[in-house]
């Protein structure tokens, strides 16, 4: 549990966001499932709930900003000249970090609480469309080098990608691994 941190006033302290945002995923990955409130993140981050609900509408952004911070620290948007090369990548990336703790745990509780809270399901929109991005941006580079066809349609399989992971990840029916991260990115440059 860390100390109690140096009250900043309405002013985000970049050291207090981190700590609640390193103290959200933790406690979801630990908590199994279980329910964890804004008291135990505030407790486990060193803040006062106030600073929670004065920074965030809810728990869920907060989890939210969290894996988006982590999302754009740990999945890359490369650019090595090779369309193959950089969706093996980008794909990888996104079905190894999605399934790790703390991630994976986080992910599944936001993705439940958005079905409920209108406005967490906003922020969870931005939160995937800031992903489709990143992808198309790799696509768009390919089909700029000629590695995709001019009429190569990039959304279609940006919606590829996330359609196989949200349902596998959501689902849990068939695995997110390695194999399968290579195996959907080589299909997406030979449809192209």
């Amino acid at each position: 549990m860390s100390a109690e941190r140096a009250h900043t006033g309405r002013r985000r302290n970049e050291e207090a966001r981190r700590a609640v945002l390193e103290a959200a995923l933790r406690l979801i990955a630990d908590a199994d499932g279980a329910p964890v409130g804004v008291d135990a993140i505030a407790r486990e981050a060193g803040v006062g709930k106030q600073t929670l609900y004065r920074w965030w509408p809810s728990k869920g952004a907060v989890l939210l900003d969290a894996l988006t911070d982590r999302a754009q620290r740990a999945v890359p948007v490369p650019d090595s000249g090779s369309l193959r090369e950089d969706l093996r990548a980008v794909v990888t990336s996104t079905f190894e970090e999605a399934q790790a703790a703390p991630v994976g745990p986080a992910l599944r509780t936001v993705a439940q609480e958005a079905a409920r809270d209108p406005r967490l399901a906003d922020l969870m929109r931005e939160f995937t469309q800031a992903r489709r991005t990143a992808l198309r941006e790799v696509l768009t580079r390919g089909q700029e080098r000629g590695e995709l066809t001019a009429d190569s349609d990039l959304d279609l399989m940006v919606d590829q990608v996330y359609g196989v992971f949200w349902y596998r990840f959501l689902l849990g029916h068939a695995p997110l691994g390695e194999r399968e991260a290579i195996s959907l990115a080589d299909s997406l440059v030979r449809q192209g």
